[in-house]
């Protein structure tokens, strides 16, 4: 499905991720590229169809590029959460029989490298950024770059391995994080992840997919995000934004100014809190604005065409004060939030029914 959609897209920006303060694409032929590239370099480490590597990393274009090129080469990805302690981390690669890790940083190494020390078939370790400690016995720190050049001097087979896949192979481990007991992992096939996508695609039609954008936030280790944050978007071409950090959401959203987001009932309680921490600072007009404008809305949207001539007039006139400004704060393209398996607050269902709609099964709100 990737290679595919990097074949039609080629140049077209797919990855974003913050840098030097501005945001910076990577185009689908470079992500396939690196993908290819790393894919035959984890083969020519010797990790073999079946085999198991560990994937630890902050959300980034590389999480990206590491999971599709483990999964290139027939072998089975294992995400890990960056919260992680070292004893997670020794569970996960004991319990999945890793033979291979992918790291971020210096920092997230500290607790993977003690934990591949201590476990029996963990043999290597490729580190995306430098990496000062010192390689653990037994255990070989190589460099991205490293690996990817190796992978572009061997045969370039990757599409005879893809091909060779069945639906029903695992594609990835996901493992649980760990805060009700030791983390407990869950296999996804290549064709549950697929049916997923499809899922996702059918409950959204109605609302018209078209030059999506996503922003991510939530992280990739979770089965949420890794299906509707990542392959769901790689199954619509669409591009996808890495936010910052929680704290830099609301600014990132401006920035990126997505159409889709995955969103937790957490998300939901901040942006509420804001919004209504300010409007209640102002006081006066506005806030008598706002409650006409959330008061007209919930009447349009409970008996639509009951407004009267001078409550559309008034509607005008906070459509334009209020509404495009509360927009605005979520990058002014009406993002749709979407939520699988967690109840949003109930006031921010009410609030959105006022200016979105809310689909049945699986949730989805869209700001208008």
């Amino acid at each position: 499905m990737f290679f595919e959609q990097a074949g039609k897209l080629g140049d077209a920006p797919f990855l974003w991720r913050k840098s030097d303060g501005a945001y910076r694409a990577w185009s689908w032929a470079e992500v396939a590229r690196q993908v290819s590239a790393l894919s035959r370099g984890l083969r020519a480490l010797g990790v073999a169809r079946g085999d198991r590597v560990v994937i630890v990393s902050e959300n980034r274009p590389e999480w990206v590029v590491a999971d599709l090129a483990v999964m290139a080469a027939g072998a089975i990805s294992v995400p890990a959460y960056t919260t992680n302690t070292v004893a997670d981390h020794l569970h996960i690669i004991e319990d999945s029989g890793s033979k291979a890790a992918i790291v971020s940083t210096a920092r997230l190494a500290e607790r993977l490298l003690p934990a591949a020390a201590r476990a029996d078939a963990l043999e290597q370790v490729i580190a995306i950024e430098a990496i000062d400690e010192a390689p653990s016995q037994g255990v070989s720190v190589l460099a991205w770059e490293d690996v990817l050049a190796r992978g572009e001097a061997a045969p370039d087979d990757v599409a005879e391995t893809v091909g060779g896949l069945e639906r029903g192979e695992t594609g990835c481990f996901i493992y649980t994080s760990g805060t009700g007991g030791a983390p407990k992992g869950v296999m996804l096939s290549h064709g549950a992840i697929l049916c997923n996508c499809l899922g996702a695609y059918h409950l959204l039609l109605e609302l018209g997919l078209e030059d999506e954008v996503f922003l991510c936030f939530l992280p990739l280790s979770h089965s949420y995000e890794h299906t509707a944050g990542l392959y769901f978007p790689i199954s619509i071409g669409a591009q996808v934004y890495y936010a910052e950090s929680i704290e830099k959401l609301a600014t990132n959203m401006q920035e990126a100014r997505p159409t889709l987001m995955t969103a937790v009932p957490r998300l939901y309680e901040t942006m509420h809190a804001r919004i209504t921490r300010d409007v209640e600072r102002a006081g006066g007009l506005k806030k008598s604005l706002f409650d006409k404008a959330v008061a007209l809305g919930r009447k349009e949207y409970e008996a639509p065409g009951s407004l009267g001539i001078g409550e559309r007039l008034t509607d005008c006139l906070v459509e334009r004060l209020v509404r495009n400004k509360v927009r605005g704060r979520f990058g002014g393209r009406g993002p749709e939030l979407h939520r699988f398996g967690g109840q949003a607050p109930e006031f921010f269902g009410r609030a959105s029914d006022d200016e979105g709609r809310t689909l049945k099964g699986n949730k989805a709100h869209q700001v208008r």
